[in-house]
């Protein structure tokens, strides 16, 4: 460092500390002392950044940008992607339960029919025709809580980049997941109620995820209707 001597006693940092410190050369405790000398000294700043490569600084902005802005995946997202889930739709089936409004609209749906089906398929006396066609009950559901009545952000899933049958079957998934974690806890207090709701909602949740796995290799449409096919044919 140099030392200026005046009334004040004004000093500044010498060329070559600069020079080192841009580089990130420059060592403890000289360091810190160049910190702390910068933090108060506008005149050694502006002479550090006249040092500095702009094209360095511009991709060091950059990085911060980009980290800043880079949401952080929550323990649901990173579990989903442990098991091999794409991360756009791990992201999707997390963000799911954000929109709070739509969310419990639509669980609270699928439990509403999971009581009408259970006592449905016990009291029908062939229930093949029930089988066959409960598992599209909650994608109508999800399609209605998910509504441009209820959900706010209807308007930027209509022109986001995916197609809005499979924005539709991510989101079913993840209403059918906690469908079906409630009702086996329901099961353990209730054996008979319970268990009839799980012959819905497993191959509802089954052929949902299905279609979904499909989607990439045959398209947001015809993935699921082949998939609601095969069934209705194991059925036949």
């Amino acid at each position: 460092m140099s030392g200026d001597t005046g009334p004040r006693r004004a000093w500044h940092l010498a060329e070559e500390d600069l020079r080192a410190y841009d580089r990130g050369e420059l060592a403890p405790p000289l360091l810190w002392s160049t910190d702390a000398h910068l933090a108060g000294c506008g005149e050694c700043r502006e002479r550090l950044a006249a040092l500095a490569d702009p094209a360095a600084l511009d991709a060091g902005w950059a990085r911060l940008d980009a980290e800043l802005d880079v949401p952080r995946p929550g323990l649901l997202e990173r579990l989903l992607l442990r098991f091999g889930v794409a991360d756009h739709t791990a992201r999707l089936l997390a963000a799911t339960p954000v929109l709070r409004r739509s969310w419990l609209l639509a669980v609270t749906a699928v439990l509403v029919m999971t009581v009408a089906a259970s006592e449905a398929l016990r009291r029908a006396d062939s229930p093949t025709l029930f089988l066959a066609l409960a598992p599209l009950l909650p994608l109508a559901g999800v399609a209605l809580a998910y509504g441009p009545a209820l959900d706010p952000t209807y308007e930027m899933a209509v022109v986001a980049p995916m197609h809005g049958f499979r924005l539709m079957l991510v989101r079913t998934v993840a209403v059918l997941a906690v469908g079906l974690g409630i009702n086996g806890l329901a099961t353990l207090a209730l054996p008979g109620y319970g268990l009839g709701a799980l012959a819905w909602l497993l191959p509802a949740l089954a052929l949902t995820a299905t279609g979904l796995a499909l989607t990439p290799r045959l398209g947001p449409v015809l993935a699921p209707a082949l998939t609601g096919g095969g069934w209705v044919a194991l059925l036949a």
